[in-house]
């Protein structure tokens, strides 16, 4: 990252939040923290079943772990921080740790994307091409598809932030969310942003947009295929779709409306940061599992085995 303005006179900045209200962010905390925790522990589960269970070795259920460490990585960027600020009186972030949450918000974010990417072409080729799946989605194709999605993480980030550490911040300081959202924070720049608010809508804004619009045309390519037989596998298959198609909405919808369409109440784009950053996240683990039989299967073999493990000691 580059190094930060020397003309910037902020230090840090002040985060308005949910509410002022103190009764209101005694709630909020608890709430918050109650579903960072299930974030952590849902996510943990899925992580350690795929490595431990046997059953769960094949390339959907290793981007599936993969995608759960995406989402621990990407909650803890921000989540901590506004737990924390729900018992402060005054929020305020470093001009540094402003940048560094955008910073790993966005790589982790992309990469996300990217992997939701991956786990489609999975899906595609385990049902358009079943006898070439083996072959296909090889080792090297799950390590290669892997790579990429780091490596679109930190090109979509760095793209965008090499830009924004090197902005002169002289003026307002008070970003109305509650942890430090890239566009809210480049407009408080004390000069011309309009081209980097481009590149963020662009970076951002599209990316999620043409990422959503290849996705959903696979869906419905594959739903096509699996209208076209009938059988317990074919079920099986739709209930698979079904929870990544769902995953799939609850992650781009909200982006798309906050980079493309953004909305001019402040109280809407608050409710989106929200449900982007920490209730897409919570119900991810839920999805994956409820719908996924052989999931449910393998984290209660991992808990019989740690209750059995624990009464033999």
């Amino acid at each position: 990252m580059a190094i930060l303005n020397k003309n910037s006179n902020v230090s840090e900045f002040i985060l308005l939040g949910l509410s002022s209200s103190q009764e209101l962010q005694l709630l909020f905390f608890a709430i918050f923290i109650l579903v960072y925790v299930a974030i952590i522990v849902g996510n943990l589960l899925i992580i350690i079943s795929v490595i431990f269970d046997n059953h769960l070795h094949s390339p959907m259920y290793f981007f599936l772990a993969n995608l759960s460490f995406f989402d621990l990585c990407f909650s803890s960027a921000a989540t901590p921080t506004v737990i924390a600020d729900f018992l402060r009186k005054r929020k305020t972030i470093s001009l540094w740790g402003c940048m560094v949450q955008m910073y790993f918000m966005h790589f982790f974010g992309g990469g996300e994307m990217s992997l939701l990417i991956a786990m489609a072409i999975d899906r595609y080729v385990a049902i358009c091409k079943p006898l070439h799946y083996q072959t296909i989605m090889n080792h090297r194709m799950l390590i290669g598809f892997l790579v990429l999605s780091w490596a679109v993480g930190f090109i979509h980030t760095t793209s965008q932030m090499v830009f924004t550490v090197g902005l002169p911040f002289c003026g307002p300081n008070v970003v109305d969310s509650i942890f430090c959202d890239l566009p809210l924070v480049i407009k408080l720049a004390c000069t011309d942003t309009y081209n980097l608010e481009l590149l963020v809508i662009a970076d951002s804004g599209l990316l999620s947009l043409v990422c959503f619009i290849l996705l959903a045309i696979s869906y419905i390519i594959m739903f096509i295929t699996l209208g076209q037989h009938s059988s317990s596998a074919s079920s099986k298959a739709v209930s698979t779709l079904s929870a990544h198609i769902t995953v799939v909405i609850l992650l781009f919808g909200p982006a798309i409306l906050i980079y493309i369409f953004p909305f001019n109440s402040y109280s809407v784009d608050r409710f989106l940061s929200v449900f982007y950053t920490i209730i897409t996240l919570f119900l991810n683990p839920i999805i994956y599992t409820l719908r996924n039989q052989e999931m449910k299967g393998a984290i209660k073999r991992l808990c019989s085995q740690n209750i059995i493990s624990c009464l033999d000691t």
